[in-house]
């Protein structure tokens, strides 16, 4: 019993005599200064630098490129309506190449002979169509106006097998008011003439852009009965238009 008392005296004594030397005599012994030139900057233990760590947790949002490329390209997309003599009505898309107003679309949208209606910014300026390539299925159309926002066209020879892609295109919900729309997938086959991506699509959205996720055009778009989105790749593209 009286060990027992023995330490608990001295475990007593030891907490009393660390906050009287923490408390009291350090304070002191600081302030003299014939005791301070002898104290190391670091003997007081509250002193001791303590180790920061700063953990910082970035959070990538995976959309954002896809959200700022769309944005960058919106306006550069035009609608595209076309009613037959037969009375069937055909909806695409097509961009603007150049900023005075070039504008390349399918053959197939805009067949010889029939009536055309070009949406751009809910406006419909007057066209002509320049030329066909019926072969490619490509055709420039001229539309009046001036200062046309404009895209990037992507190096085909950068182009890679699992490439991030994207098509924006319009869509009629209403007659006469085009809306865009946006679809991503990846390119899962490409050579010198077509693309294939892994994108389905209804075939309104026939003359649509194909872009990177830089906003680059890499293709303009065909549909196949089976909804399956391919491209006619930017270099067929440059070489119709002359650019």
């Amino acid at each position: 019993m009286k060990t027992f008392l023995k330490i608990i005296a001295v475990f007593i004594i030891g907490i009393a005599g660390g906050i009287f030397a923490e408390q009291i005599l350090w304070p002191y012994l600081s302030k003299n200064p014939f005791f301070s030139q002898y104290l190391s900057p670091v003997s007081n233990p509250a002193q001791l630098p303590s180790k920061v760590v700063e953990k910082r947790e970035i959070i990538i949002e995976e959309n954002t490129a896809l959200q700022d490329a769309v944005e960058k390209v919106e306006r550069v997309v035009v609608g595209i309506k076309t009613k037959t003599r037969t009375g069937k009505t055909i909806y695409g898309s097509g961009l603007i190449v150049t900023s005075d107003g070039l504008v390349i679309t399918l053959a197939e949208l805009v067949p010889q002979g029939e009536s055309f209606a070009f949406f751009i910014d809910g406006e419909t300026p007057k066209y002509q169509i320049l030329k066909r390539d019926l072969k490619n299925n490509l055709a420039l159309v001229k539309i009046e106006g001036a200062d046309f926002q404009t895209c990037g066209f992507a190096d085909f020879g950068k182009t890679r097998l699992g490439e991030r892609v994207f098509l924006l295109g319009t869509v009629f919900q209403e007659v006469n008011r085009p809306s865009k729309t946006v679809n991503e997938g990846i390119v899962k086959f490409f050579n010198d003439e077509y693309i294939q991506t892994n994108i389905f699509e209804k075939n309104n959205l026939r003359g649509s852009p194909l872009f990177n996720i830089r906003g680059e055009l890499i293709g303009l778009n065909t549909i196949d009965e089976e909804e399956r989105v391919f491209s006619i790749p930017i270099t067929k593209i440059r070489d119709f238009i002359g650019l």
